[in-house]
């Protein structure tokens, strides 16, 4: 199914990596991402990947775990994409029961 849906992240069942697309008139990247653990509290909970033309893997952004003011955790994620910043938060993608499956909800600063 995630083959026909853009600007997504669907997380394996482990948690670990995750596979998705984020895409507008101006791009179209096809990302995946791997968790990582750090003692820095600023530290992304996932590191994003995109590849160059050529094919090689490069680290274009995060995924890191905030906590909104009524204290519920959320996920918000920084990525350049190579015309520009995207930022937003993830959610759950629309008109899926499937909790792995989350949106891409961009904001601006």
């Amino acid at each position: 199914m995630t083959n026909t849906l853009i600007n997504y992240i669907q997380f394996d069942e482990a948690n670990t990596t995750l596979t998705g697309n984020i895409a507008s008139l101006a791009f179209d990247i096809e990302i995946t991402g791997e968790a990582f653990a750090s003692d820095n509290d600023k530290a992304p909970v996932f590191r994003i990947y995109g590849m160059t033309p050529r094919g090689r893997r490069v680290e274009i952004g995060g995924i890191w775990e905030k906590e909104s003011q009524l204290g519920k955790p959320y996920l918000t994620m920084s990525v350049n994409t190579g015309h520009a910043k995207l930022n937003a938060n993830l959610g759950r993608y629309p008109g899926q029961d499937d909790e792995t499956l989350m949106a891409i909800i961009p904001w601006r600063d």
